[in-house]
């Protein structure tokens, strides 16, 4: 393997941009040439738990791991898009991948495509492979990146098992303009003979779902009709044809993680996995997935009275908007200030639409160095005028009033934006 500086990953994938026009390309084709190249190591693999869907993909991994690590287990990880640094896509049995690991993993894997054309996801998927296959672990936990039937990920031929988390619009310049067009996209990670859970799901999204797993031959395990969870006494209640578990409420925020930690329990049951229904509660309760209603607590959250909260989210379409008025409805014991930045072609008046009511005030921001940031005009003519300009995180909690009672102050609107204020709240990732 040639030598690389540690810490040197960043200016690899930057070079490899130059090596195909297009950032996403869904088609499988490129990177099953270089898999050939590089002796398959996708075939190598322990038992991976494949995930797809448009929100909740994350989380779901995040279960599906803590779960599997309260087992004993040995888990890697594969997850997107990273927050603060490349190596938090890469977890190999339980770490994330070092600086060094990572660089000298990405050089072999440009050295053997030899300029080819190439995505650069397709070159991280790459990679991630080849450490997955030569670090022993138990499980690996895939996360699509986008879609489904023509994600990189997708060349894994046959799945533990595979997930479905909650459908909605997004991407629909890649996806298609319906939910029905999007939920076959998503299906297309379904196996002949291999389980697909899945979770809640609009009307008209179920029916593609069990369309395409009669065709292909997968036995598709739906909530209510196979399994289902519910909020009790203390905690969540899960039940399906193999019997009843009580559950601790789950250790990430909001309603909408009711029926990510359903699937993660369906997908781990129907796995065949050594993992017994003590660890699978243990999991439930110890997930960790930042930037999903995480609190901050560090150098942007010193920036607010003492007895206010500083929260951040990473929710960015219309369905992440539902799922996090849903979760406001929870949180009517003080006011809310919502500071929103969004990515360009995103939906914002949609995201938006739900929220507007819940906020005291509304901030549009964009970061200086935010990925494709939506123009602060946009965001504030997409929330019908609502919005003020921040035009910064910083400036914008500045500005919020702070008379009267403790607040609650909520950042949210973009991955990309997460990940600058973890940056600058000084989280380092992990």
């Amino acid at each position: 393997m040639s030598q690389v500086r540690p810490g040197r990953a960043e200016d690899i994938i930057e070079r490899l941009h130059g090596l195909y026009p297009r950032l996403i390309d869904l088609s499988l084709e490129r990177l099953q040439r270089l898999l050939g190249q590089l002796g398959h190591p996708e075939q190598r693999l322990p038992p991976v738990l494949h995930v797809a869907g448009t929100n909740g993909k994350g989380s779901t991994c995040a279960f599906l791991r803590a779960m599997g690590e309260a087992a004993g287990l040995r888990v890697h990880v594969y997850t997107s898009p990273h927050l603060v640094r490349f190596n938090e896509r890469i977890r190999l049995a339980g770490d994330l991948v070092s600086d060094e690991a990572l660089a000298e993993t990405l050089a072999e894997v440009e050295r053997v495509n030899a300029g080819a054309p190439i995505t650069v996801f397709e070159v991280l998927v790459a990679a991630a492979f080849l450490l997955f296959a030569r670090v022993p672990a138990d499980i690996c936990v895939l996360e699509v990146g986008l879609g489904g039937r023509g994600d990189a990920t997708n060349v894994i031929d046959r799945p533990a098992v595979s997930a479905i988390t909650s459908i909605s619009l997004d991407h629909r310049e890649l996806l298609g303009d319906t939910l029905a067009q999007i939920a076959r996209e998503k299906a297309g990670i379904m196996k002949r003979g291999v389980p697909v859970v899945t979770g809640a799901q609009p009307a008209e999204v179920l029916p593609v779902l069990a369309a395409h797993a009669a065709e292909v031959g997968a036995k598709l395990l739906a909530r209510v009709r196979d399994w289902t969870i519910e909020r009790g006494a203390r905690g969540l209640r899960y039940a399906d044809a193999s019997g009843a578990l009580d559950l601790p409420p789950p250790s990430l925020l909001g309603p909408h993680q009711y029926d990510n930690a359903g699937i993660a329990v369906a997908a781990m049951r129907a796995s065949g996995l050594p993992v017994p229904d003590a660890a699978v509660a243990r999991g439930i309760a110890a997930a960790v997935w930042p930037a999903r209603l995480q609190r901050l607590t560090g150098r942007l959250a010193d920036a607010l009275p003492a007895e206010w909260e500083l929260w951040l989210d990473g929710g960015h379409n219309p369905g992440a908007g539902v799922v996090l008025a849903e979760q406001f409805s929870n949180w009517a014991d003080r006011p809310l200030h919502l500071v929103v930045g969004m990515k360009q072609a995103k939906d914002s008046a949609e995201f938006l639409r739900p929220l507007v009511p819940f906020a005291a005030t509304l901030w549009a921001v964009a970061e200086p160095g935010q990925h494709l940031a939506m123009p602060v005009a946009a965001i504030v003519a997409a929330s019908g005028g609502v919005a003020r300009p921040g035009p910064t995180v910083a400036a914008a909690l500045a500005a919020i009033p702070k008379s009267g009672p403790p607040a609650r102050v909520l950042i949210c609107g973009s991955l990309y934006l997460a990940g600058e204020v973890l940056k600058e709240d000084g989280w380092a990732g992990g």
